[in-house]
Parts: C-alpha cells; sequence; structure tokens
C-alpha cells in the first residue's frame, strides 16, 4: 500500500511538473508515450490524469488528445453570499454563457410535492461555460407557479436566481444548501466532460421566498478547478 501511494505521489508530481511548464492549448503527449515516459502503466496514468482533468488544468477531446487548459481566473466567492455564476464571474472579470440547456415540464415526484407544495414543476438544465469548456452543470426544479415555461425560453441567461431576482416577485429570502464532494454519475459527467466517477463539488440547494415557502430545488456541479468557496468561521457561540 505504501508503494502504491509513493507511486502515485511522484505520478502526480510528474504530471504536475510538466503540464505547468506547458501553455494553454498545447498537446500533451499520447497516453501511451507519456505512460512510457512516466513508467507507469496506461491504467495507472489515466487514473492520474483524472485528477488534473477535473481541477480543469487539461481537456481530453476524443479522438484528437489532451491538451492544458489553465484556467485563467478561479470564481472566487463566500458560502454566506448567495449569487449566481454570472454574478461571480463579472466581479472576476471572467466570461461565463449558458451552454446546452432543456427545460421540461413535468409530474412532481413524492419528495418534490412535499418540499415545493406542488404537483407539476419545471426542470430547468444547463451547462455554463468558460474558456471554452464546460465549468459548471446545474439543474433547477421549481413550481409552475414561481415561473412559467414561457418566460424561461424568452428571459433564461443561465441563472434562474437572477431572473428571480430581476422580476422581484416572489422575492428571494435566503437558501439552505448542503455541500458534498460527489462522484458524478453519468448524465453529470457528459454534462461536464469528464469521466464518471470523478469528483466535482456539489451543491444541493432549498431558495426560500420571504413568507418561508421553497421556491426552487437546485443541484449544482462544480469544476473544482475553476471555483473557490471560502467560508468565515467563528469561535465560539
Amino acid at each position: 500500500m505504501r508503494g502504491h501511494s509513493s507511486l502515485s505521489n511522484r505520478l502526480h508530481d510528474q504530471l504536475g511538473e510538466l503540464i505547468s511548464g506547458m501553455g494553454p492549448g498545447e498537446r500533451l503527449p499520447t497516453e501511451p508515450k507519456l505512460a512510457e515516459m512516466m513508467g507507469v502503466s496506461r491504467a495507472t496514468l489515466r487514473e492520474a490524469m483524472r485528477t488534473f482533468e477535473t481541477q480543469g488544468l487539461i481537456q481530453r477531446r476524443q479522438g484528437v488528445g489532451t491538451f492544458v487548459v489553465h484556467p485563467s481566473s478561479v470564481l472566487d466567492s463566500g458560502l454566506e453570499l448567495l449569487e449566481s455564476i454570472e454574478s461571480m464571474a463579472a466581479r472576476a472579470g471572467l466570461e461565463v454563457r449558458m451552454g446546452d440547456y432543456e427545460i421540461e415540464a413535468r409530474a412532481a415526484d413524492e419528495e418534490e410535492k412535499d418540499i415545493l407544495k406542488a404537483n407539476k414543476v419545471l426542470q430547468v438544465a444547463r451547462v455554463i461555460e468558460a474558456e471554452d469548456r464546460p465549468v459548471a452543470y446545474l439543474i433547477d426544479i421549481l413550481p409552475e407557479s414561481v415561473v412559467n415555461e414561457a418566460e424561461l425560453r424568452e428571459e433564461f441567461t443561465g441563472s434562474v436566481l437572477d431572473l428571480l431576482l430581476k422580476r422581484g416577485k416572489p422575492q428571494v429570502r435566503s437558501s439552505d444548501t448542503e455541500i458534498q464532494a460527489t462522484a458524478v454519475e453519468s448524465n453529470v459527467a457528459r454534462a461536464l466532460r469528464i469521466q464518471r466517477g470523478d469528483v466535482v463539488l456539489h451543491f444541493r440547494s432549498s431558495l426560500f421566498s420571504l413568507d418561508g415557502a421553497v421556491m426552487s430545488i437546485t443541484r449544482s456541479y462544480f469544476l473544482p478547478g475553476y471555483f473557490r468557496f471560502r467560508v468565515l468561521r467563528r469561535v465560539g457561540r
């Protein structure tokens, strides 16, 4: 076990040094060549490269190769602040845009009925891109009483929060958020162009209105290399 850990650390350091010495857009050696250079099997190399891919430092393009990315900016926010990715990006001077998205009107499941007090919901799933790659995948589930499908298709640019804040009714009060490191399933991996099982930051949130009603259930998946979340902690009560 200690030998495996030592090999893994050495490989990670070697790859990190190689990637940091290359410029954005440069292509890494092919997988067989890289495995030979590092003195490891292709399976071991592939596992190590997944870490750098999830961090946003490299990007694999099917049938083309693996390229160095180097995020130019990290989106930095305190967890006590409720804001959209678009607001974070504007503050950091990073351009983001909504990529593929899907709006689905459907029946609420039992959990959604209990939380949202609605029988029908709108599910809004979309990819947020920066520097020509996906950096976040967001899914919002809202009662039709909060927002309608026509409004989403006409005015939506990627942030449900910004849409609700701009409209002002119902007024947004707060968000209760659970944060985990999650190994992603196939649908999220495809959206973010990473491998199934890669670990990302996962936020599961409930958005509350002034009267205490839940306005939306949100599941957000963030590539760690592009996001840094902080929290201010105080001693004592």
